[in-house]
């Protein structure tokens, strides 16, 4: 077992090794699968078939066992390396030392969104996008969304998520009605214009790749999840006697049937369960 820390924490040699670690992934041709993948399985409510990445109750435990194939192999490149996690109710701002030149680069220029700054700029020539919804071959951000001003959840409003006592509800989807825990972290329950909403605001917030299917272009996407699963990991401290739902597969009545893994039902591409990933402490903790 090993243990995932704050990005605030890490030493710069610990900085250093991660961002090491995912530009070799990058030369060696293997990142890019895991944009390429999060793309295919980015299926919205009005999408036909099974949904098992965004929308549904398999958000944690997908994104959960993504994290933990992509973890496993920058590990086979430096053992010593875990995917960090960014507290964005804490690092709020784009003068975070999460944006700095050693780490993840700073925020896009004005022109064109592009990243400028950092190991992950185009300019240096080691961060091609190759998979991407748009045509532009450089990592994009615009962070805090001038145009239409927003700002990072706030501690107040992740409190209030994890408060909620049911995991998740019918009908399983980005429906306002579902109101449980899982659709309030995931940001669907309320419009944008009224606020609440919290993972995904997150990526609207960093901008440019990090909007859409192909979010994983942007390596921030994995401290940004390392921190969705931790705060899947305060819900169940805070609810023990409250699990994942559904915990039986939807009856043939339901419109979700076919829709929706229920707890002991595989998952895409991992063919792993949401009941074999329950527990984050068979892999790794978290430094708190």
């Amino acid at each position: 077992m090993y243990t995932r820390r704050n990005q605030r924490n890490l030493t710069s040699s610990q900085r250093t090794q991660f961002v090491q670690a995912v530009l070799e992934l990058k030369r060696a041709g293997s990142y890019d699968k895991y944009v390429s993948l999060h793309s295919r399985y980015f299926a919205a409510d009005g999408e036909t078939g099974l949904r098992v990445a965004h929308m549904t109750p398999t958000f944690f435990p997908w994104h959960r066992q993504f994290l933990l194939h992509f973890e496993r192999e920058l590990r086979t490149i430096e053992p010593d390396v875990t995917i960090p996690y960014w507290d964005w109710t804490t690092d709020r701002s784009a003068t975070s030392s999460l944006w700095d030149p050693d780490f993840m680069g700073g925020n896009g220029r004005d022109s064109d969104g592009q990243v400028m700054t950092g190991p992950f700029a185009y300019g240096t020539g080691d961060w091609p996008i190759v998979y991407g919804v748009t045509n532009e071959r450089y990592l994009t951000r615009n962070m805090g969304r001038p145009d239409r001003p927003i700002v990072l959840p706030t501690k107040q409003e992740l409190d209030g998520a994890i408060a909620m006592g049911t995991y998740d509800t019918a009908p399983w989807n980005s429906a306002p009605s579902t109101q449980a825990f899982r659709n309030k972290i995931e940001g669907w329950t309320v419009s944008e214009t009224k606020g609440g909403y919290l993972h995904n605001r997150v990526h609207q917030w960093v901008g440019g790749h990090m909007i859409g299917g192909a979010s994983p272009n942007d390596p921030v996407f994995w401290l940004h999840h390392a921190f969705i699963d931790l705060i899947w990991v305060r819900w169940q401290r805070r609810h023990p006697h409250s699990g994942y739902l559904p915990d039986k597969p939807l009856s043939t009545h339901d419109p979700e049937r076919g829709r929706v893994l229920s707890l002991d039902e595989p998952m895409p591409p991992f063919n792993v369960r949401p009941s074999s990933v329950l527990d984050h402490r068979k892999f790794y903790s978290y430094e708190e």
